[in-house]
């Protein structure tokens, strides 16, 4: 009854001719509840009363198409009833269909049911199977030369391609072809038919679009087998960061954990080789270019010709398959040729042939055969030429950075070798060596070949060596005591500025070493202020003998020759010279010295060794910390006296070059406590760059919505520059692991566009990778769990966010546990520690308090840190898999990942489903993917059997 009320209702709509949307109102009158339209076949009704006539009833289309943009009727019954219309000669009505499937055809889909989304698959393969029989039926009318049959033919091969040239439309079809295999058949049927009805037409047009229409139709059954690597996708966040924030902040670090960490992403996001290396120089390429000048744009050269070259052949050394590495990397060069404008900006920067110098290297290292490399050289060059002014913005009286990095890698090694020399048989010789170093921009380059090679660590213990032989005098005259009061400073400046560049990791000793520890490493980790080290001026290492003081207060105060050269031991007078700056500024501030005094003092400081100035304003910005507001004016100005230049002429042998050095670690030294005294005080000139990266956060501005914005602009850019590494790594310091992991989770949660979600994971893992492992316990020992067990945050957890968070969760998991047995990363070690909670208590182990994981985990009652295979206990109850291996549970990182699996288990066998049941099973599935892509160690060892069950 309803079905004839429905052509009741729109023969009463026709007669009465109402607009299409009083009629929509009407027929929701008429229909109020029970069956949908679809069920009524409102569609079909409407298109069996428009195509009564000769031409269609525009009145009744007109319903149609209200019903098909207000979604009364789905796309698939619209479909399905177009497709048995099969009066082809009747052109206009043909035409009406046409422009009706022209309305969504390229923006199919469905909301329902799958059986809903399946029918939609069978719809449209009805469609493809009516477009056929009518562009068939079409040009058979144009072969009998009716004039109407070319146009018509020409509408249904445009409708044909639109809808075939959609790979959406195409997958649809195939899922429709696995369903329905014989109306396929019908569609093979139809395609030989169309072959042979047009190769009797005299229009090529016509032959070649019918053609392309037909290769697309036989495409599809072959959809899946036609996999291609990932090529659509050719930038890769994730390797993008993690190779700037090599760059950026550790070049220092050994190349076996970049090298793992690098083919770790490569093996989790399935990144084809040629892309892999592409993305590495790429990141390389635009770290060189954004650089700030001076000490970090050499770094950055220093990374890139040096130190990647030997990583690409480390990476070679990794299984390839049937692939040859060298061709991976000749492909990825091929790829680069085509980036010009960003070579062109590189050659700019570095004003020379970047591409060029790089291929020489990468072919010294087998990493390109001769024949590739001539061929890429030669394609570069010709490129070049296009660009002119590239050659004429060249400076010939410029020398580039990467020849001079290339030059400056064989001189360290011989530098290390002139140093390995006995100091007491040539002091003079070495000193020459020295202050050549010391001159223009040397030391900064050799500096930068040194870590980019791994040998800075060998260089710093040389100086150190040296710094340590210059402290025994055996009855010395004038010449010798000069040459031995410059080897001092020249090697304790040389180590200031080492571990201000790289990091004081660099020149501590190894744990191991036993003996005394040499003065300069005593001086720098109890004196030496650095970023987030707070130094206590009443420290007995600022209070040394007091006779030792007052003779080196005597002497400063009266000596204006250099007899002083002759007769200080050096360290002692470093370490003696805090104590002599306190007694000199409470005799100032009581009134004993005039202000003249003060500076002939400070200038005896810094006029000989600028190594004694470096100490007292070590001691300084300590004691100024201390002091109250209307305290500092006499210290602030002591250090404005010392970091000044001198007030009459030095002739002092390489003076000039070693104030260069001295004002750079004393710009350093300062920097925290002018800004937190809101203190100007203007550093001479030196010709060394300024502080890159430093007082990067707004001021005035929460640190919160800095993390937000910052992640925001990341998010919509797609990458990671340098300067929002270094924004990132200030507000994890600042705000701690915790605070930064759980707001920037919170912003991945927020986001619910599909694509955005899988940027942001590729995002947030290179940016937890300033420190995987604690952000990993935090991920995983206190985020997730929270959002696990609380029903209110369930709802967070839904797809897209929950899927790319359990993507995200898996990839920290299984980094930091293939990487955390080894050393952590110089940016790592200088993090403090004190927001980390103690994982022991958190899961405590002990017999008072044990917690579920022990009661359920432990299998041996004497030793409770150990768990090891069970042989006396029955497999179904609540073990673990880790108890097949000796698995040591003091480790934090273990304790975290054994109770997020049991807390995993406990959801997965409630009586209660939701989306955290759902997210339990994206981490699951996540884990076994990454699991066949070969990462090195199963976190999935953690989980019960129960899980299984």
């Amino acid at each position: 009854m309803k079905v004839v009320n429905l052509k009741q209702a729109i023969l009463q709509a026709w007669k009465e001719r109402w607009s299409d949307y009083q009629w929509a109102i009407n027929m929701k009158k008429f229909f109020p509840k029970g069956a949908t339209w679809d069920i009524l076949n409102l569609a079909e009704a409407l298109l069996e009363q428009a195509m009564i006539g000769p031409s269609p009833n525009p009145l009744i289309l007109s319903y149609l198409k209200y019903a098909i943009s207000s979604q009364m009727v789905s796309y698939s019954t619209v479909l399905t009833a177009i497709s048995k219309f099969d009066d082809f000669s009747r052109d206009l009505c043909i035409q009406a269909l046409l422009d009706i499937m022209d309305m969504f055809c390229d923006r199919l889909s469905c909301h329902g049911k799958a059986e809903e989304c399946i029918g939609l698959c069978r719809a449209l393969l009805s469609a493809l199977h009516w477009l056929l029989r009518c562009t068939i039926a079409s040009a058979e009318r144009l072969r009998e030369g009716t004039t109407a049959g070319e146009k018509q033919l020409t509408m249904c091969l445009q409708r044909l391609h639109k809808i075939l040239s959609s790979t959406k439309n195409r997958a649809l079809l195939h899922i429709a072809k696995l369903e329905e295999a014989s109306s396929w058949t019908a569609i093979e049927q139809s395609l030989l038919k169309l072959g042979d009805t047009f190769a009797s037409l005299n229009n090529s047009h016509l032959q070649s679009q019918a053609e392309e229409c037909g290769a697309l139709v036989r495409s599809i059954p072959i959809m899946l087998s036609m996999h291609s690597e990932q090529l659509h996708k050719t930038g890769f966040p994730t390797v993008h960061a993690v190779v700037l924030l090599e760059g950026t902040m550790n070049l220092t670090g050994e190349m076996q954990p970049l090298v793992e960490q690098l083919m770790m992403v490569k093996r989790m996001q399935r990144i084809p080789s040629p892309l892999f290396i592409l993305e590495i120089w790429k990141a390389c390429f635009v770290g060189l270019i954004e650089s700030p000048e001076g000490t970090e744009e050499l770094k950055w050269t220093a990374f890139t010709f040096l130190k990647i070259p030997q990583v690409l052949v480390k990476l070679k050394k990794y299984p390839q398959g049937d692939k040859d590495f060298t061709e991976d990397v000749n492909c990825a060069f091929e790829f680069l040729l085509k980036l010009t404008p960003l070579l062109d900006r590189a050659d700019q920067r570095c004003n020379c042939d970047c591409i060029n110098l790089l291929l020489q290297e990468c072919s010294k290292q087998g990493l390109l055969s001769e024949m590739n490399k001539d061929s890429l050289t030669e394609k570069r060059i010709a490129d070049r030429e296009q660009s002119p002014w590239l050659k004429s913005a060249e400076n010939a009286n410029i020398q580039p950075n990467p020849g001079l990095i290339l030059r400056a890698e064989p001189t360290v090694t011989n530098i290390l070798k002139t140093m390995d020399a006995d100091h007491s048989k040539s002091p003079e010789g070495l000193l020459g060596v020295l202050g050549h170093m010391l001159s223009g921009k040397s030391l900064d380059l050799l500096l930068a070949a040194a870590a980019a090679t791994g040998k800075l660590k060998s260089f710093a213990r040389k100086f150190i060596s040296l710094n340590e032989f210059t402290k025994h005098i055996n009855g010395e005259n004038s010449k010798a005591a000069s040459v031995r009061a410059l080897l001092f400073d020249i090697s304790f400046l040389m180590l200031c500025h080492v571990a201000q560049t790289y990091g004081s990791e660099v020149i501590l000793s190894e744990s191991s070493t036993v003996g005394e520890v040499p003065f300069f490493e005593t001086w720098m980790q109890m004196c030496m202020p650095e970023e987030g080290k707070i130094l206590n001026p009443d420290h007995p290492c600022f209070r040394p003998d007091s006779t030792k003081v007052e003779s080196l207060v005597a002497l400063l105060n009266n000596t204006s020759e250099t007899k002083l050269v002759q007769i200080l031991k050096w360290h002692e007078a470093c370490l003696s010279i805090s104590a002599a700056i306190l007694e000199i500024l409470n005799a100032w501030e009581n009134g004993v010295l005039a202000f003249e005094s003060i500076q002939k003092i400070t200038d005896n400081i810094k006029g000989k060794v600028c190594s004694l100035a470096v100490c007292a304003v070590a001691w300084l910005v300590a004691h100024v910390r201390m002091l109250g507001l209307d305290e500092r004016e006499k210290s602030l100005q002591m250090i404005r006296q010392l970091v000044g230049p001198l007030s009459s002429e030095n002739t002092l042998q390489f003076y000039n070059e070693r104030v260069v050095i001295m004002s750079s670690i004393l710009e350093h030294m300062c920097a925290d406590v002018l800004q937190q005294t809101a203190t100007q005080i203007k550093f001479p000139c030196t010709g060394m760059d300024t502080m890159p990266y430093w007082n990067l956060l707004p001021p005035k501005r929460p640190i919160k919505e800095v993390l937000t914005s910052i992640f925001a602009e990341v998010l919509e850019k797609g990458w990671v520059d340098s300067r929002s590494i270094h924004v990132f790594d200030t507000l994890l310091h600042m705000g701690g692991v915790y605070w930064f992991c759980n707001n920037l989770v919170k912003e991945l949660l927020k986001e619910t566009r599909k694509e955005y979600t899988l940027r942001a994971v590729e995002l947030l893992y290179s940016i937890f990778c300033l420190d995987m492992q604690q952000v990993t316990l935090v991920l995983l020992g206190h985020i997730l769990p929270g959002l696990l067990t609380d029903s209110a945050k369930w709802q967070s957890l839904m797809d897209p966010p929950g899927t790319a968070l359990a993507k995200l969760a898996v990839w920290c998991a299984l980094s930091s546990y293939s990487t955390h047995k080894g050393q952590a990363s110089s940016r790592q070690k200088k993090r403090h520690r004190e927001d980390i909670e103690d994982y022991i208590s958190l899961f405590p182990l002990d017999d008072t308090q044990p917690s579920k994981l022990m009661r359920l985990l432990s299998s041996n009652e004497d030793d409770a840190n150990v768990l090891s295979s069970p042989t006396d206990r029955s497999m179904n109850s609540s073990l673990s898999a880790s108890q097949l291996h000796t698995v040591n549970m003091r480790d934090p990182l273990n304790r975290v990942l054994a109770n997020l699996f049991l807390l995993i288990s406990s959801i997965l066998g409630a009586r209660t489903a939701g989306p955290h049941t759902q997210f339990v099973q994206w981490f699951m599935e996540e884990c076994v993917d990454c699991l066949e892509q070969g990462s090195r160690g199963s976190i999935l060892q953690f989980m019960p059997f129960t899980t299984l069950e």
